[in-house]
């Protein structure tokens, strides 16, 4: 009788486990909408370039606004240029790259890279594949300009350079820093591209737990991600000070 009573115990929290590791599963790989879950919040338009509707983790965006104050008093401004996008939207993003509907460095890939698997490292350059973005927790933040261009600019580095000495104080780091520098593999520098790293360490670590290359599929090219180490060279290969 008592060996039963274990045993369902057992059994019980073994569903539990089982139960939590899909729902954490699909939270991160992005196969939610953030405009439905309760720990999600709306960023104000005021600090939105696009004007479209963006969301964030709660935790993550009232870092933000507080870091957005004390930069405005430096005479910086701070502004969300991409916040959460789920895999639905990554898709598109990669799809569009994939198809050359959306050109990259003013080149239709498919024309000009028909080799497809030198066509998806050369997306991958700046671009994740769905399923493996950081964008996906509600804990990264593209700030004022996604495009390398802009932080070559003088206000660009201007801004740049505040964010290096003070978004750590708020929680953020850089995840794609140079490679140059810390001799890392995959995405490129992304100098717009910041961190909450109270949440994304926690949900980094459960990502290494459950999350395997055959989870990494439902985009085109899809045929490709078993010839490359998605995993380990691109989503963990990053800014030592953010693991």
């Amino acid at each position: 009788m008592i060996t039963s009573s274990l045993l369902d115990i057992e059994h019980e929290r073994a569903l539990k486990k089982a139960e939590k590791d899909a729902q954490d599963k699909i939270y991160l790989t992005g196969n939610f909408d953030p405009s439905l879950n309760k720990n999600f919040i709306e960023v104000p338009l005021e600090y939105s370039i696009s004007g479209y509707k963006m969301y964030l983790r709660k935790e993550t965006l009232n870092a933000f606004l507080k870091m957005a104050e004390v930069a405005n008093n430096n005479g910086i401004e701070l502004k969300i240029a991409s916040a959460t996008r789920n895999f639905d939207y990554q898709k598109n993003l990669w799809n569009n790259k994939w198809t050359g509907y959306t050109f990259v460095d003013g080149k239709d890939l498919s024309k000009s890279i028909p080799d497809g698997l030198g066509r998806f490292k050369k997306i991958l350059e700046y671009s994740s594949v769905p399923g493996i973005s950081r964008h996906h927790w509600g804990t990264e933040i593209d700030i004022n300009d996604a495009n390398p261009e802009y932080f070559e600019t003088q206000k660009g580095k201007e801004v740049y350079e505040w964010l290096t000495q003070n978004a750590p104080l708020f929680g953020f780091c850089q995840p794609y820093n140079s490679k140059e520098d810390s001799k890392r593999t995959g995405f490129n520098e992304e100098k717009w591209h910041w961190s909450y790293l109270p949440l994304a360490k926690d949900f980094s670590k459960r990502y290494k737990e459950l999350i395997k290359d055959t989870d990494i599929n439902g985009f085109l090219g899809e045929e490709y991600v078993p010839s490359l180490n998605l995993i380990n060279d691109y989503i963990f290969s990053i800014n030592p000070a953010c693991l």
